[in-house]
This record gives structure tokens, C-alpha cells and sequence, in this order.
């Protein structure tokens, strides 16, 4: 029980707290008008004016209740008790309702010592109204229950956010890993060639001494080439993972995905350029983001019976579009993982990725620089 107690206690706030949104502003202007046309409709209501100023003192907490929950749950429960004392009673007017944006902000937003001392206040004030006779044993009992609601409502919120953060950076680190094992291939290889051109100079330089100088300028481009690489390399996480010794694809295997004659939508692959000395990472890249779009059209493009793969490789820069002619209407996941992974292989690249509707289907489009490394 020490454990439970002490883990909420040091629970700590999210990491990247909401800020101020248009509808709180939204809110700020509506709910003051709410209040008084409920006021002139109901002309039974008690302390109409005090009822009011009420709702006016608390409309600026609704500003602050995500950056400061506790001081907002402090300061409306603070008011709501002044209040209750000035009345006599407790206020009737059931605008007041966004009161409970102060709790579900609490737990959402707040760290694990806020929810206590939070819980204290609201929990002080429905005893304090119990105590004076404002509110029947069973009205306390029933705000408790509505006022638990709301904090469970905000928790539950908040775990569902973070389990989201989670499965995003899960879907990233796993692209990394993938381009991790393609770059070490990519390295490995150029490694290769410089021990394999090296052993050769070696051999060959009693007989032909300009053998060394031509196995040295060998050396030193493939050198540079493998830099270039690794520069890429150690941005992505240094995770083992030798479940697929496969070789990495390349721009080439793009036209593998091709798909006239068979079943479902026909996938027609051009690629316009030289695509023989493209850096490997640049290659494996393109060939991962056109599968990934290709399987994405043929699961979610609803009525699709075309896709269309355009590789253009410029000097600069090797550029994809990958389209289908499914109807415009469908929705799809814009930030599902698989394209989550595509854009962040494309920025650990130094390129882009982008998806979206288009006029005939969903398009998705990416960018990859060349650099120093081809």
C-alpha cells in the first residue's frame, strides 16, 4: 500500500503539457451569454446577479487550467466555497457545470502531488457544504460520485495518450532499426571493396608500383563513400537484429512491386533516370516507402483499381510519387504507423515524405537527397 501510495505521489507530469486552445478561448466567450440567458429564462432562480459574478471570477481559471490544474482547482473550489457562505446555500445555476473541466484538467495535466492536494480541496469543499446543511448526505454523495467521474475521466485521458506516445515511438524505432541493418550493410560493403582493393595493390606493388597509388585513390573514395553513410547511420538506434539476413533491396527491386496480370489493383512502376550509383541507404529507402505505400493503397483504397509508382532520379535528388484512383471520400489513417515509419526513415535521410487525399485517390510523395554521397 506504502508502494501505491508513493509511486502516485511521485507521478510526474506529462512531458509536453497542452497549451492554450482556441476553444478555451471559446469557451471564455460563451459561457458568460449561457449563463445569462438562463438567469432571464428562469426568474425562480436565487441570487441571479451574485450567481453571475460567480461565473465571471471563475471564466479566467478555464485559461489556466491546463499550465496550472492545481491552481485552477484551488481557486474555483475556493470561490465555490466563499460563495456558498455569501449565499447561505449553494448557487442553482447550471452553467456552472464546466466546473468539472477543473478536475478532468487536474489528472490530465497534473503531476501526482497535485492530485492529492487537489482531491483534498474538492473533497474539503462537498464536507464543508455537507457540514453547513447546504447539501444533503445523499446530494454529497452524488457530487463525490460526479466529481470522481470527471478525475476519472481526465486519468484515463492521460494513460490513453501516453499508450498512444508509446505505439508512435515504438513504430519509429523500429524503422530505425530497419535503417540501421540497411546502412550496415551499405558500410559493410564499401568496406569490402577497400580491403579487396587493398590486398590487391599490396600483391601486385613489386612489379607495378603505381598499383599503390591507384589502390589508395580507390580506397580513399570509397572511404569518403562510407563516411557519408555512417553520417546517416548513427542517427538511427543501435539496435541487433539479425532475425532478416536478407539483402538490402534497392531502386531496381522497385519494379518487383509491379503487378499487371494479377489480382487487385494494377500497379504500374516507371522509374525515369540512372539508378546503377545511387548511395544504397538512398536506394533502399525509395524501394521501402513504395512498398509501404503500395501494400497501404491495396489495403484502405476503396474501389481502387489502379496505382501508379514514378521514381525520378535527378542529380540532386531522387524524388517518388505513388498514387491510386480510389475514391476521395475514404478515409484513412493519416498518422498510422506505417507512414509514422516512412517519415521518419525519409528525415533521418535528410529528405521528406508527405501522404494525403488527392483528386483522384490518396497520394503519397517523398523526396531524398543525393548529397555527398553518391
Amino acid at each position: 500500500m506504502f508502494a501505491l501510495v508513493r509511486s502516485v505521489w511521485d507521478e510526474p507530469r506529462p512531458p509536453r503539457a497542452a497549451a492554450r486552445l482556441w476553444w478555451d478561448w471559446a469557451l471564455v466567450a460563451v459561457l458568460p451569454v449561457v449563463a445569462v440567458l438562463e438567469v432571464v429564462l428562469r426568474p425562480e432562480m436565487r441570487w441571479r446577479v451574485g450567481s453571475l459574478v460567480l461565473v465571471v471570477l471563475l471564466l479566467p481559471l478555464v485559461l489556466v487550467r491546463r499550465s496550472r490544474p492545481l491552481l485552477a482547482v484551488a481557486g474555483a473550489f475556493g470561490i465555490a466555497v466563499v460563495a456558498s457562505l455569501v449565499f447561505g446555500g449553494e448557487p442553482d445555476l447550471n452553467a456552472l457545470v464546466f466546473m468539472l473541466l477543473f478536475p478532468f484538467s487536474l489528472f490530465r495535466w497534473g503531476s501526482g502531488r497535485e492530485w492529492v492536494l487537489g482531491l483534498a480541496v474538492m473533497l474539503g469543499k462537498v464536507g464543508l457544504s455537507a457540514a453547513l446543511g447546504h447539501l444533503t448526505p445523499g446530494d454529497a454523495v452524488a457530487g463525490c460520485a460526479v466529481l470522481g467521474t470527471a478525475c476519472a475521466l481526465g486519468a484515463a485521458v492521460r494513460y490513453r495518450g501516453r499508450a498512444r506516445a508509446r505505439e508512435l515511438e515504438q513504430a519509429k524505432s523500429l524503422e530505425r532499426e530497419r535503417l540501421a541493418r540497411d546502412l550496415h550493410d551499405t558500410v559493410a560493403h564499401h568496406v569490402s571493396a577497400m580491403a579487396i582493393r587493398a590486398q590487391a595493390g599490396l600483391a601486385t606493388a613489386a612489379h607495378r608500383p603505381e598499383a599503390a597509388t591507384e589502390a589508395l585513390a580507390v580506397i580513399e573514395a570509397e572511404a569518403s563513400r562510407a563516411l557519408a553513410e555512417m553520417r546517416t547511420m548513427v542517427r538511427a538506434l543501435r539496435h541487433n537484429d539479425s532475425a532478416d539476413l536478407a539483402p538490402s533491396p534497392t531502386v531496381a527491386d522497385v519494379e518487383l512491386l509491379a503487378s499487371a496480370g494479377r489480382p487487385g489493383p494494377e500497379v504500374d512502376v516507371r522509374i525515369d533516370g540512372t539508378v546503377d550509383d545511387l548511395p544504397k541507404s538512398v536506394g533502399t529507402a525509395i524501394y521501402r516507402l513504395t512498398q509501404e505505400s503500395v501494400t497501404n493503397a491495396r489495403r484502405h483504397a476503396r474501389h481502387a483499381t489502379r496505382i501508379e509508382v514514378r521514381v525520378s532520379v535527378g542529380e540532386k535528388a531522387v524524388r517518388l510519387r505513388v498514387s491510386d484512383d480510389g475514391e476521395t471520400g475514404t478515409t484513412r489513417a493519416a498518422q498510422g504507423h506505417g507512414l509514422i515509419g516512412m517519415k521518419e526513415r525519409a528525415t533521418l535521410l535528410g529528405g521528406t515524405c508527405e501522404a494525403g487525399p488527392d483528386e483522384k485517390g490518396w497520394t503519397v510523395t517523398a523526396v531524398l537527397p543525393l548529397g555527398t554521397a553518391r
